[in-house]
C-alpha cells in the first residue's frame, strides 16, 4: 500500500506589514470554529471593529520574531517535513490551515509528487484536541478532498504518547539548571465554552471540580484533559515534584478563558518566591509568535519587573530527532478511517 502523510499547522500571515496580517486575521478569525457566534456578529467582530486595529499591533509582534526565512512557524513546519520525509521514505506534505500554503494547495503539491496514494495520513500538529485547532483542519481536509476518492486518516491527539512525551520531556531537560526552582507549563487559551462544546456527554466537562481526573468518554476530546496528561507525563519523565510545576494558559481574547492565565502567574510567581523560573509551551511543536514574542519575550519582560531573576524559554520540539522519530511512529499508528 503506497502511503502519502499531510502534515498541517495553522499558519501565519506572508509578511508582518499590516496589509499581509490583515488578511491572514480575517480569516483565521472568521473561522466559525475559532469564534463561534452567529455568522453576522462575528463579521461585525472581525471586519467591524478587529480588522480595523488589530493588523498594525499584530504586525509590530510578528516583527520582533521574523527571520530571513520568514515566518518561523513556517520554516520550521518546512523543515520538519523535509526531515519526516527522510526519516520516513514517503512523500510528506505541508499544509497551513490559515495562510499559505493552504490545505488546497498543500494537497496539490503532495499528490503531484507522490502519484497514486492508497492512503492519505493527515497530521494536525496540535498535541491536544479542541475544536479552534484539530477539528477545523479535520473540517477543511475533508471539504479539501469532498468527491474525490481517495482514501484518507487522520492522526489522532498524541498529548500521551510515550515518544512524543519522551522527546517532550529531553528538551526541557536540556535547559534545565541545577538552581531552576519552578518550570510552568504554558498551553494556549481558550474559552471554557469550547470544553463544554467538544464534550460528547454533554454532561461531564467543567461539571465538577475533579471532572478530568474522573474517567469519561469525554476525555478523547478534551483540551484540559489532555494537558493536563501531557503535564504530568512530563513531569514524572524530570522527576518534578509536586509544588516545583504547575499549569497555565496563555493568548487569551476576553474572558470565560480556562484559568489560571500565564500573564498572571508571571507576575504572581516571585511573590511565591520563585526567582529562576522555566517554561515550557507543550501546545506548540514549532516556534511561533506565541511563543517566540509572546512567551520568551514578553513573559519574559513581565516576570523579571515582578522580581524574578532568571527566566529560560524552551523551545519548541520544532526539528529534534527524537520528535521526528515520533512523528513517523504517530504516522503508523491504526485509527479509525475517514471516507
Amino acid at each position: 500500500m503506497r502511503h502519502a502523510i499531510l502534515l498541517v499547522n495553522l499558519g501565519s500571515p506572508a509578511s508582518p506589514q499590516p496589509a499581509d496580517v490583515k488578511p491572514y486575521l480575517d480569516e483565521f478569525l472568521m473561522d466559525p470554529y475559532v469564534l463561534d457566534v452567529p455568522a453576522p456578529l462575528r463579521a461585525l467582530l472581525v471586519r467591524g471593529l478587529i480588522l480595523n486595529t488589530r493588523p498594525a499591533a499584530t504586525g509590530a509582534a510578528y516583527a520582533k520574531i521574523w527571520t530571513g526565512e520568514g515566518s518561523p512557524l513556517v520554516a520550521i513546519s518546512k523543515r520538519t517535513r523535509a526531515a519526516l520525509e527522510a526519516s520516513a521514505g514517503i512523500p510528506v506534505g505541508l499544509a497551513m490551515r490559515y495562510g499559505e500554503p493552504s490545505i488546497a494547495n498543500g494537497l496539490g503539491e503532495l499528490l503531484g509528487r507522490a502519484g497514486d496514494v492508497d492512503e492519505l495520513i493527515v497530521v494536525p500538529l496540535y498535541p491536544h484536541y479542541a475544536m479552534a485547532s484539530t477539528l477545523t483542519v479535520e473540517v477543511a481536509v475533508e471539504r479539501a478532498l469532498q468527491g474525490t476518492r481517495l482514501r484518507y486518516r487522520f492522526a489522532g491527539p498524541f498529548f500521551d504518547d510515550g515518544a512524543y512525551l519522551d522527546a517532550l520531556a529531553a528538551r526541557t531537560r536540556a535547559s534545565l539548571t541545577l538552581d531552576t526552582e519552578y518550570v510552568l507549563f504554558s498551553y494556549h487559551g481558550i474559552p471554557r465554552r469550547h470544553v463544554r462544546k467538544m464534550d460528547p456527554t454533554g454532561a461531564h466537562c467543567l461539571r465538577a471540580a475533579d471532572c478530568c481526573a474522573s474517567p469519561s468518554p469525554a476525555h478523547a476530546t478534551c483540551y484540559r484533559h489532555q494537558v493536563i496528561a501531557t503535564t504530568e507525563g512530563v513531569a514524572q519523565r524530570l522527576g518534578l515534584e509536586r509544588g516545583r510545576y504547575g499549569i497555565a494558559f496563555q493568548s487569551r481574547l476576553g474572558g470565560g478563558w480556562l484559568e489560571p492565565f500565564t500573564d498572571r502567574e508571571l507576575e504572581a510567581l516571585p511573590r511565591r518566591g520563585v526567582a529562576n523560573l522555566a517554561v515550557v509551551c507543550p501546545s506548540f511543536v514549532a516556534d511561533c509568535l506565541e511563543t517566540l514574542e509572546e512567551m520568551a519575550l514578553r513573559g519574559r519582560d513581565a516576570f523579571l519587573a515582578a522580581g524574578g531573576e532568571r527566566f529560560t524559554y524552551i523551545p519548541c520540539l520544532n526539528d529534534d530527532a527524537a520528535w521526528i522519530e515520533a512523528l513517523g511512529a504517530l504516522c503508523r499508528k491504526p485509527v479509525p478511517v475517514a471516507l
